[in-house]
């Protein structure tokens, strides 16, 4: 399919006008706009501008997503903090909530900060990297809509449920694990739909147990509950499905049980009645100064050598480079930072009309 490239600073700058159309404050439509472009300069084409109108346009305009934030601190100590987004914008709310877990961990030498009643918070490790710019290790995890089916199960129970780990280096980039617990999420099936192509097999099952590749099906199938992702490992145990099952539970509780909030099928985007409503998702933020520890300059010291020792390590016949993770990443913002952010047919089509409908300003790619 036909594919431009856009300027990053152009498709932010799009966002952060639409955002403000629809009612969203102007410094908090910058934070969102900034956490989903970062996806995109950092080649997360799932989680960028492509999410843009179906997960947080759309929502707003069915009224399950308020573009006006408040934020109640429900409990707080010298390092911990209870939060309610009053399912406001995910982003902001998370914004806010890794800054007090930064903030406590700069005197206290950790933070940690649970929310509540929150929504869809773009990539994690955006938050992640908060902390990393700051010399210190960020942590982070939410739920999200059932996605996932248990070890042995064919029922969507869990999340996709991101465990992510940002920690500071002496190279030009951090280290980044930011991912599913599930072998693939949702966003990289829409794109494979906006790209008409078929999901790999193992990552989706159906109620009987068997993969599924049909992404038009799975999508639609997915929501009815119909289908279900497999958890990192995949299908039964052989392949230690078992263990992405477990840190997805992990991540479910430590987005729920913590903050006193909701889970698994409690978790969707209509009530026994069928009406919409929020999806009153939670989430957890951790920042630990390393100079609690150890002098930040020899943390990032060691850490670099470390991920440096293991890109040096002996290669696969046929394979030139070991990457570590933030590395694939970073390399791609380098090369978008030029070549600007790929946009394809279908999400240029969804811009158009969120573009008319909003009465935007005109932009040249359209």
């Amino acid at each position: 399919m036909p594919v431009m490239h856009v300027k990053d600073t152009v498709l932010e700058a799009f966002m952060k006008e639409a955002f403000e159309k629809l009612g969203i404050p102007s410094d908090e439509a910058g934070i969102i706009s900034d956490v989903l472009i970062t996806a995109d300069r950092r080649g997360i084409d799932s989680h960028g501008i492509g999410r843009f109108k179906p997960i947080y346009y759309d929502r707003i305009k069915r009224g399950i997503l308020s573009p006006r934030t408040r934020i109640d601190v429900i409990k707080e100590t010298a390092t911990t903090a209870v939060l309610d987004g009053n399912d406001g914008m995910g982003h902001v709310i998370s914004h806010r909530a890794m800054e007090m877990a930064i903030e406590k961990a700069s005197t206290q030498g950790l933070g940690m900060v649970a929310v509540r009643n929150s929504s869809h918070y773009g990539i994690a490790g955006y938050y992640a990297t908060m902390a990393t710019e700051k010399g210190m290790v960020g942590i982070t995890g939410t739920n999200a809509r059932p996605s996932i089916a248990p070890t042995f199960g064919v029922e969507n129970m869990l999340g996709t449920n991101p465990l992510t780990i940002g920690i500071p280096t002496d190279e030009a980039f951090d280290f980044v694990l930011d991912c599913a617990t599930s072998i693939s999420q949702r966003g990289k099936i829409e794109k494979l739909a906006r790209e008409n192509k078929d999901t790999p097999e193992g990552w989706v099952i159906d109620r009987e147990g068997r993969a599924r590749t049909d992404t038009g099906g799975i999508l639609e199938d997915l929501v009815k509950g119909r289908a279900a992702l497999t958890p990192l490992g995949g299908i039964g145990e052989e392949l230690a499905g078992y263990k992405g099952f477990g840190y997805a539970v992990v991540v479910e509780i430590l987005s729920a049980a913590l903050q006193d909030g909701r889970f698994l099928k409690d978790i969707t985007e209509t009530d026994e009645a069928g009406n919409p409503r929020p999806y009153h998702l939670g989430h957890f933020f951790m920042a630990i100064n390393v100079n609690h520890f150890i002098e930040e300059k020899r943390f990032r010291n060691i850490a670099g050598k470390i991920l440096r020792d293991l890109r040096a390590s002996e290669k696969m016949p046929g394979q030139h480079s070991i990457y570590t993770a933030g590395e694939k990443e970073y390399l791609a913002w380098q090369e978008r930072k030029h070549t600007g952010i790929p946009v394809g047919e279908v999400l240029l089509e969804q811009m158009k009309a969120v573009q008319r409908e909003l009465k935007m300003s005109d932009y040249s790619f359209l």
